[in-house]
């Protein structure tokens, strides 16, 4: 397979991380419209990420933060988002590049982006056809040689059925 040199892979991240970084935009300016709340998962260890020593004990590895009643003070930059929670009935301020995020999700309207880590890219990438993306974004079984959490999700799979 010819080597891709315009890395398209990135390009489309890159695209689908500025839909989180305008739509946080907009939350941040507005509010949350209607029954719209979000799930952002992150990596705990991704450069840049601050959160407490006691948020970073609980969560090591992987976070999910929900923004929806309880959050407050959202500033969105062009590199990332910071936010007030709480967690277990303590405020917490969370710094979070779009860079670690690894999942965006809004279950009012179905609407899920999964993202590769930043940066990562596996050898066998370059040897894949793209053919089983829509059966993986669904929920099916990776194809043979692929693994879990590869792909990006397709936005068919999330798109209101007629």
């Amino acid at each position: 397979m010819a080597v891709d040199h315009i890395r398209y892979d990135i390009l489309a991240q890159e695209a689908l991380r500025g839909v989180v970084h305008r739509v946080l935009v907009d939350a941040a300016k507005n509010g949350l419209p209607g029954e719209h709340h979000f799930y952002i998962s992150f990596d705990t260890r991704a450069d840049g990420v601050r959160l407490s020593p006691r948020m970073l004990a609980q969560y090591p590895e992987e976070m999910t933060v929900v923004l929806q009643h309880q959050f407050w003070d959202l500033i969105v930059t062009d590199e990332g988002f910071e936010v007030g929670v709480s967690f277990g009935g303590i405020p917490e301020r969370l710094n979070v590049p779009f860079a670690a995020i690894k999942g965006f999700f809004d279950p009012s309207v179905q609407f899920g982006l999964q993202f590769d880590p930043a940066g990562a890219k596996s050898d066998d990438e370059d040897e894949d056809d793209g053919d089983d993306r829509e059966g993986a974004a669904n929920g099916d079984k990776p194809a043979e040689g692929e693994k879990p959490g590869e792909k990006v999700v397709s936005l068919d799979a999330f798109r209101k059925k007629p």
